[in-house]
């Protein structure tokens, strides 16, 4: 019998290091490590997200803009000193890269919440809450990262395409994600590349979710607006919502999105199985069902989790304080040949790394 089998069910490219010393080095690393994995990105999406990249501005939330025309810029920044304090307003560095068509306009804003938030809500909450509004209202501008000490970097190309693009190499951060996007179900779009972004959480992503649409509508309940047209969106809301909002710990919150299978749960003994079966119960809208492995950062964070079943690869590995997350082990390798341990986590359990210091 003659099967096609014409569908890369291993595309995309994933890849983290962090120095949980919160020593800062440039972006080279990163884009060495990324580009090993060439083959598995299509050259329609490339990104990294890098923390600790503005020390002098640490206690500012800094948005990075995507505008479709510098008419739209002036409406963003309209709505922008409305909301905030703008501390300062600058564009993105950027170089010609042959390889980098049609980019859009590209700038960043350190902001400062000040009066203008509501006595009834917190600063993240006011935050997320523009975001979404910009994303969702604003014809032409999109906000692709809005938290603190940090930044997204993203684009339609091939991911090292993009760090040349963005000069990566004259930024240092002590935490950086990857992303090689070979998109299969979506478009390609500067927008819809990895890493997706909220305050100070940011997902790459390998894989594709089947649950999208229950995801989408579940994240809607709570004020999360889904219109960038890529599965993954979901997953940055996911993390904020449930440690940032539910405040549950990292081992919960990998029982909610890769929840153990019912056999399994049946198996445990009362008190676990009463816990697990209240999380299937509580969040069964927010299981993130196929196949995937996630990479997810924040300011203290570097987390690698893959599906329950893991059906898609992911290694981890550590060197001294290095941690590295990545799809394939010869993208660690290449920038720390010597390493002091390395392994697959096991489906549904997640692996983390974790500064040691105050960023």
């Amino acid at each position: 019998m003659f099967c096609r089998d014409d569908k890369d069910f291993a595309g995309c490219a994933v890849t983290g290091i962090m120095n949980q010393k919160g020593k800062r080095f440039s972006g080279e690393a990163i884009i060495k490590s990324i580009a090993c994995m060439h083959d598995r990105s299509n050259g329609l999406g490339g990104g990294f997200a890098a923390y600790g990249i503005y020390p002098d501005y640490k206690d500012f939330f800094v948005f990075h803009m995507m505008y479709q025309s510098t008419e739209c810029r002036y409406k963003g920044e309209e709505f922008l000193k409305s909301n905030f304090n703008v501390i300062k307003a600058e564009k993105i560095p950027t170089r010609k890269t042959p390889s980098i068509k049609n980019e859009p306009v590209l700038w960043r804003y350190f902001l400062e919440v000040g009066k203008y938030k509501p006595e009834d809500i917190s600063e993240e909450d006011y935050v997320v809450d523009i975001v979404m509004k910009i994303n969702s209202c604003i014809e032409g501008v999109f906000v692709s990262s809005s938290g603190k000490n940090m930044g997204v970097f993203k684009g339609v190309g091939f991911p090292e395409d993009i760090g040349e693009f963005f000069k990566l190499e004259d930024y240092k951060g002590y935490t950086w994600l990857a992303h090689g996007r070979f998109p299969t179900n979506t478009q390609g779009w500067w927008g819809g590349a990895h890493p997706f972004n909220l305050l100070n959480w940011s997902v790459v992503h390998n894989g594709e979710l089947s649950s999208y649409g229950i995801n989408k509508r579940y994240l809607e309940m709570y004020g999360y607006i889904c219109t960038l047209m890529t599965d993954t969106e979901v997953v940055a809301y996911t993390m904020d919502l449930l440690m940032r909002r539910h405040k549950l710990p990292l081992d919960l919150v990998a029982a909610v999105i890769a929840a153990p299978l019912w056999s399994k749960i049946d198996r445990m003994n009362e008190e676990e199985k009463e816990l697990y079966t209240r999380l299937r119960q509580t969040y069964s809208s927010i299981l993130l069902n196929g196949p995937f492995s996630f990479i997810i950062a924040n300011n203290n964070e570097m987390i690698g989790i893959t599906d329950r079943i893991r059906l898609r690869p992911l290694v981890a590995a550590t060197k001294d304080e290095w941690y590295y997350i990545s799809t394939e082990e010869s993208a660690v390798r290449l920038i720390s040949p010597e390493l002091d341990r390395v392994w697959q986590p096991c489906g549904g359990e997640p692996v983390a790394g974790r500064l040691e210091c105050e960023a």
